[in-house]
């Protein structure tokens, strides 16, 4: 995969990334083995860029992904990272974090939002010895929508400063809704955002901050281009998800619209969804969450290989 330049840094990804939710078992548990197989199937398929967070698996997402890539080069793959949870002992632990965090991990430990200088470096400090690293290219300010101030000018002028210095190589925020990351962009020094859901091929709410990146030099990473599950299968089922919810019956009657023009053009709905956020010149990377070999194989192939424009054009028509 041609690597992308993030921004104006020197920080580059491949344009598929490597979503590592899963890896913190997101809503469902995963074993260490079919975790690495995972990372190893990016790796072979050529995927560099790899993103996680404290959040994912109250620390057991960085702390896979770190085993899998530790005997890889490290000058030949990029991995982000993100600040503003910070891991703490949870005082009542209830044996699972599948209701507070959905995450099938136990809760020995609890996650207190904090946008604060310290806390970022605190963040990062734990980050970086889950994931055995001495560096991380990117840190994102995670979901910050009830501390859009604190972020904005205490979190991101921490990160900024350790960018100066080259402790780390890009600074962005990452958000669902595109409003905040709006303001993010036209007040902040940042170098990327990654919006999830809000870039794909069935919501593309996200128009308005891929303009304002593009003319500020910011880059722009779409994750979640399935929306959840709508998009991942060829026909969407009568149960599938939309926004880690049920798919309202509108969005799903328009997947399967998008589906059956996939079909009537030779592809499948989830290549389609893959590829639609790489279509914009803004965008550095597509990044997804993956479980397993086969998933992480099939959403490579699809971001290597474009769709025709009477595709494109036939799937404008019916979304």
């Amino acid at each position: 995969m041609t690597a992308r330049r993030l921004g104006r840094t020197h920080v580059r990804v491949s344009p598929l990334g490597f979503g590592g939710a899963p890896l913190g078992n997101l809503y469902t548990p995963i074993d260490d083995d079919q975790a690495r197989a995972a990372v190893d199937a990016a790796w072979d398929a050529g995927v560099r860029y790899y993103d996680t967070a404290p959040h994912y698996g109250l620390g057991l997402s960085e702390r896979r992904l770190g085993m899998a890539l530790a005997h890889r080069p490290r000058a030949e793959f990029t991995v982000s990272t993100k600040v503003g949870r910070l891991l703490e002992p949870h005082p009542a632990p209830t044996g699972s974090d599948l209701a507070a965090g959905g995450f099938a991990v136990p809760d020995t430990l609890v996650r207190r939002p904090d946008y604060s200088r310290d806390g970022v470096l605190r963040s990062l400090e734990g980050s970086l010895a889950r994931l055995g690293l001495d560096r991380v290219d990117i840190v994102y300010v995670h979901d910050p929508d009830a501390h859009l101030d604190a972020a904005l000018h205490q979190a991101l002028p921490a990160l900024t400063d350790l960018r100066d210095q080259g402790v780390i190589g890009a600074v962005g925020v990452g958000m669902n809704t595109v409003a905040p990351l709006l303001r993010f962009v036209t007040e902040a020094d940042v170098d990327a955002v990654m919006v999830a859901g809000r870039w794909t091929l069935i919501d593309r709410t996200a128009r308005p901050l891929l303009d304002a990146c593009a003319e500020r030099g910011v880059s722009v990473v779409a994750a979640a281009p399935f929306n959840s599950g709508l998009l991942s299968r060829p026909c969407p089922p009568d149960d599938a998800s939309f926004d880690y919810g049920p798919a309202p019956e509108a969005l799903l009657r328009r997947a399967r619209r998008l589906a059956g023009v996939c079909a009537d053009h030779g592809t499948v709905l989830p290549h389609a969804a893959v590829r639609f956020p790489l279509r914009d010149p803004v965008v550095a990377a597509v990044v997804a969450g993956f479980r397993s070999p086969q998933e992480v194989t099939s959403a490579a192939h699809w971001s290597a290989h474009d769709l025709p424009e009477a595709t494109w054009s036939a799937l404008d028509s019916a979304g």
